[in-house]
């Protein structure tokens, strides 16, 4: 696949951009979807605690529907065995940690990227952490397969700079590892060419997505989504959830969660009505 991300990059004002829900048949234009989404703040609301981040089952149902009609693809910061557990279907395909660790049906398991390489810097960043940051109240250190999140959602404002200085510090001791910023969040992550965009561009060279006739859209709502923004622009579609401070490559939105769930729900029924035309 060759339209790899560049400086032709086109941003938009999220707040500008239309609703992806005004007219899916229209949106989708007769291709075969291919899904690919984020975990938190789309299949479930962001929360204070990233460990309360629970799915309905009215979603899960919504996505088993989905993926019964085309390719669906969770695409996620967090460990791919947390988000399969929080997720549980087993006809998605899961890519965890940014995309350096994807699994799917028929026994499907790699890390691509490279990340091996940086788990000992992983490790010994990590202790660094926990021992500067361990007085600070509200934040959390969260140890992955191959990134470390520093939390810092229900961190007091005036200790905010402290937490950030501390985690650019520790990243600038280990050039193995490089600055992934989220949402209320710092990750250190490989210090490698590797991101969602790329993960979304190898699943879809692997499971024989990568067609005319193929549609790759992405559902993200946060600046790690970005890269799959820019990486599907006039190959596929990006849909922002919410909105961010930055301009976006995404090229249409949805509100919250809910709208996330309704749109599924009308591409599903839209894809079956192409089926049957």
């Amino acid at each position: 696949m060759k339209n790899q991300p560049n400086a032709s990059v086109q941003k938009h004002e999220p707040k500008d951009l239309p609703s992806a829900l005004a007219d899916v048949p229209k949106l989708i234009n007769g291709r075969k979807p291919a899904v690919f989404l984020d975990y938190d703040g789309c299949l479930s609301p962001i929360v204070k605690n990233p460990d309360k981040a629970i799915m309905t089952e009215e979603m899960r149902g919504t996505l088993r529907r989905l993926a019964d009609v085309c390719r669906v693809a969770v695409v996620s910061g967090r460990d791919r065995a947390n988000v399969e557990k929080l997720v549980q279907l087993d006809n998605l395909y899961y890519a965890g940690s940014h995309g350096f660790d994807i699994s799917g049906p028929n026994n499907m398991h790699t890390e691509p990227g490279g990340a091996k390489a940086a788990i000992p810097a992983l490790e010994k960043a990590n202790k660094t952490l926990d021992e500067r940051l361990k007085d600070v109240e509200g934040v959390l250190v969260e140890r992955k397969r191959y990134a470390i999140a520093v939390h810092y959602r229900n961190v007091p404002d005036e200790k905010v700079p402290y937490v950030l200085q501390v985690t650019e510090d520790v990243i600038g001791q280990h050039p193995e590892l490089k600055k992934g910023p989220g949402k209320k969040i710092m990750e250190l992550k490989p210090n490698l060419d590797w991101h969602k965009g790329k993960a979304v561009l190898w699943l879809m060279e692997e499971l024989g997505l990568n067609q005319p006739d193929t549609l790759p859209l992405y559902i993200g709502d946060d600046i790690t989504d970005e890269d799959a923004f820019a990486t599907l622009q006039r190959r596929g579609i990006g849909v922002m959830v919410g909105e961010h401070d930055e301009q976006t490559a995404a090229e249409y939105r949805l509100e919250d969660v809910e709208e996330v769930q309704a749109f599924l729900e009308a591409l599903t029924q839209a894809i079956k009505n192409q089926k049957h035309a």
